[in-house]
């Protein structure tokens, strides 16, 4: 297949790296060589990011120049693909990914997915998937990783997508098990006000394993530093401190922030049921 032979360039370029001058890497590179001068940047107009001329050069070196653009420009490439109807949010083999606002960020080529991460041939990134790097790196990427903006598809039949509706571009449905998402947990209901209180004050000594899953939220949120021990069943004075401090973080102020807890906080503090 086509796109099979540009990823087998693109992974032939693994270990490339651009020009090295004066102590650091300046983008100048044997594919802006290629591609030519854009006026504004170093090294003689040589000089500029590089991710997206690294795939339109496979392209060519492969003999497809047509399947994918011919840009220097990420935001350039997605516009290409998007006015031939032909972008998703799905990964494909030989799909061009796009990273960042409008996809405008870093650019590369996918060699294969699974349920979770795309795997991809990059130009002009490092080893932590810089999207100014200094080499050409085989990647590995989170598909659901916000950063991950979405994937052009080459005019090619046959390849495997995991978009459901892939037959609209050629491409033949292979999606891996999704991953199951956790069910969202069950937290303790509002008990009233009167729960926390005795004598119109708090309840202090009231035994309930409702304080020890309070306690061990304001822990977790960040109001650990008012327990001299971890929170426990009975009600104490860092529980009551630490819950008047979270009411502040979420801007109660006077009394307010007082204690007892309301129906409002408590949903905010999401306490498990116990």
């Amino acid at each position: 297949m086509s796109t099979d032979k540009v990823l087998s360039v693109a992974k032939a370029e693994v270990g490339e790296h651009e020009k090295y001058a004066a102590g650091h890497w300046v983008n100048d590179s044997k594919y802006t060589r290629w591609y030519g001068t854009i006026p504004g940047y170093g090294q003689g107009g040589y000089g500029y990011p590089w991710c997206a001329v690294f795939v339109t050069w496979c392209a060519h070196k492969a003999g497809f120049a047509s399947l994918y653009p011919k840009t220097a420009g990420c935001a350039s490439a997605v516009n290409w693909f998007k006015n031939k109807g032909r972008f998703s949010e799905y990964p494909a083999v030989g799909a061009q990914i796009f990273f960042g606002n409008g996809g405008g960020a870093h650019t590369g080529l996918v060699y294969a997915y699974d349920a979770d991460y795309v795997y991809t041939y990059e130009g002009n990134t490092n080893t932590s998937g810089s999207a100014e790097g200094d080499g050409v790196y085989a990647r590995k990427r989170a598909r659901r990783d916000s950063y991950l903006y979405g994937y052009g598809y080459p005019d090619v039949s046959g390849s495997l997508s995991a978009d459901p509706n892939a037959a609209k571009f050629g491409y033949k449905v292979a999606r891996t098990a999704e991953p199951a998402k956790a069910p969202a947990p069950k937290l303790e209901p509002f008990p009233g006000a009167a729960f926390f209180l005795k004598d119109g004050k708090p309840a202090i000594g009231k035994s309930s394993p409702i304080f020890t899953a309070m306690g061990k939220r304001l822990v977790a949120l960040g109001f650990g530093r008012y327990y001299a021990v971890g929170p426990g069943p009975k009600l104490g004075k860092a529980d009551v401190d630490a819950y008047e401090a979270f009411q502040r973080s979420l801007g109660y102020t006077g009394a307010d922030a007082k204690w007892a807890p309301g129906a409002t906080s408590w949903a905010k503090l999401k306490v498990p049921n116990v």
